[in-house]
């Protein structure tokens, strides 16, 4: 792992640990990190020929806050419910924008780019999932605010009437969950020694 993996990797930390209460947050804020990514890297696409080297920086970093700025804000329009939820998680993605041009993401094939946006996704969704399942009880409590409805009528699933772990629902359970899951990932992919 080099410096430049670590830093993209600690990034997407906070989104995942802050984002992930819910399976609607969890996915929205991933469909936001799509389109804002894929917007700036055909931007960026088209500028960077055209950039003189010392400006590569500062435009990157406008781009970056413009694009994720129009994002937020039609995400305010759409839904200010599931906007509220995700809070300033959604800011981030700017940062990442810019943490993924300097390490070069955006040179990568596009299969290679796609591939790393869907794992991202996978377990962006995934922490989600688990986190309202253990914590409440229930899946999709909040997905209409993903189409931009109020919640008239919709429950979800609900799984237990009591509802779940309450801690999973917070940063410490998110933090305890990511360990528990990397934990088990890493006891099942352990290779066996061989016996003589």
């Amino acid at each position: 792992m080099n410096k430049s993996s670590t830093l993209q990797n600690t990034l997407m930390l906070a989104p995942l640990i802050g984002a992930t209460s819910s399976l609607t947050t969890a996915l929205g804020l991933w469909l936001m990190f799509m389109l804002v990514i894929s917007c700036f890297g055909l931007s960026m696409g088209a500028l960077r020929p055209r950039m003189h080297p010392t400006t590569h920086l500062l435009t990157s970093v406008l781009l970056a806050a413009t694009l994720t700025t129009c994002a937020e804000l039609g995400a305010q329009a759409w839904s200010l419910q599931w906007n509220q939820h995700v809070g300033i998680y959604a800011g981030l993605i700017a940062l990442q924008c810019v943490v993924l041009e300097h390490t070069g993401f955006f040179q990568k094939s596009w299969r290679d780019r796609l591939r790393l946006s869907g794992l991202f996704g996978l377990v962006l969704v995934s922490m989600g999932l688990l986190r309202e399942l253990v914590g409440s009880g229930t899946i999709a409590t909040h997905l209409p605010w993903l189409a931009g409805m109020t919640q008239a009528g919709w429950q979800g699933w609900v799984l237990t009437a009591d509802g779940g772990l309450r801690l999973a629902t917070l940063a410490p359970g998110g933090f305890i969950l990511l360990g528990l899951l990397i934990a088990a990932w890493q006891a099942w992919h352990r290779p066996t020694p061989l016996s003589h």
